[in-house]
């Protein structure tokens, strides 16, 4: 009897370290109500007011920068929308223009990749407020062998590569690669 009370916790115990969940890190979704922070592929509307040759879409390299008219390549990668503006005028200020007015928004987020068990795995456009059912909807739907009730995401926060697993529900952030697993039985 005391055999069969020491077994039955161990069992328990060695199912759940072969299930391979991994809950997502706390940081994984303290990132949905901080600030978006700019990465590589973004594409931005940077105006600069009462300067039309200067206000246009700059696209942020994969070093993480842009080159922006007379003031050159200005870092990018990590910054807020108003960081980077605020930048942008402190450079521009700098013999350039007196008192820039800039104002920058996100024209289109990095791609998401949704990929395993899905009709057409791929790269996607990310829109804002997206779940990850929304991002399996895109890419044609489960396919007849997907595990539909989470899916593993891998997401970057602060040059840092996370993975976790979340229900289908779960927003999805710019850059997010999504792999729904496939089932069991």
């Amino acid at each position: 009897m005391r055999m069969r009370a020491l077994l039955v916790p161990a069992l328990c115990l060695g199912l759940a370290a072969c299930s391979g969940y991994r809950q997502p890190p706390t940081a994984f979704h303290e990132t949905l109500t901080q600030p978006y922070r700019l990465d590589s592929s973004d594409r931005l509307r940077i105006i600069v007011f009462g300067q039309d040759d200067l206000s246009n879409t700059y696209v942020i390299d994969q070093a993480g920068y842009i080159s922006f008219p007379l003031v050159g390549s200005v870092a990018a990668r990590g910054k807020t929308q108003q960081g980077l503006a605020a930048e942008i005028s402190a450079k521009l200020r700098q013999g350039y223009i007196r008192d820039p007015d800039v104002s920058v928004e996100v024209d289109t987020y990095r791609p998401i990749f949704v990929m395993g068990e899905v009709q057409n795995a791929g790269q996607y456009n990310y829109v804002a407020g997206m779940t990850v059912q929304n991002a399996i909807a895109t890419a044609g739907g489960f396919s007849s062998r997907a595990r539909q009730e989470d899916v593993d995401i891998t997401r970057q926060i602060n040059g840092e590569i996370l993975n976790g697993r979340v229900p289908i529900s779960d927003p999805v952030r710019p850059g997010d690669t999504i792999y729904v697993r496939e089932r069991y039985f």
